[in-house]
């Protein structure tokens, strides 16, 4: 098998392992944290928690997958090691990106709705 095949595999099994990792992990420890952002609504979080996990996995997979060819040319073993590790290191960073954007924007969900408590009182 020729090193740029070797690459494709590589890169497709760390990525799509990577993003199921990362996806569980999430979507098994958010959902108390989705929980308490909308008021104790257990099944609209369970809801949100699912579609943020399926909407990850698209960006996630489709970005890894279309950027497959990035890899380019790989001529030796030294190459492989070295062009691989770039690429998941890209999607690892994208990974984390994605996460504390998920964050910040649910932190702001939960601030606004603390607000929206108070002035309701």
């Amino acid at each position: 098998m020729s090193y740029a095949i070797t690459s494709y595999v590589l890169y497709l099994v760390l990525t799509i392992g990577l993003t199921i990792w990362v996806a569980s992990t999430l979507f098994k420890s958010g959902r108390v944290f989705l929980v308490d952002i909308f008021s104790g609504n257990q099944e609209f979080a369970n809801s949100v928690n699912r579609l943020l996990v399926v909407g990850f996995y698209l960006i996630n997979l489709g970005f890894a997958v279309s950027s497959l060819d990035a890899i380019g040319s790989v001529n030796d073993l030294s190459d492989l090691f070295i062009r691989l590790s770039k690429r998941v290191g890209i999607i690892t960073l994208i990974l984390g990106g994605m996460h504390f954007l998920n964050i910040y924007v649910f932190f702001q969900i939960r601030k606004s709705g603390k607000e929206n408590r108070l002035t309701h009182v």
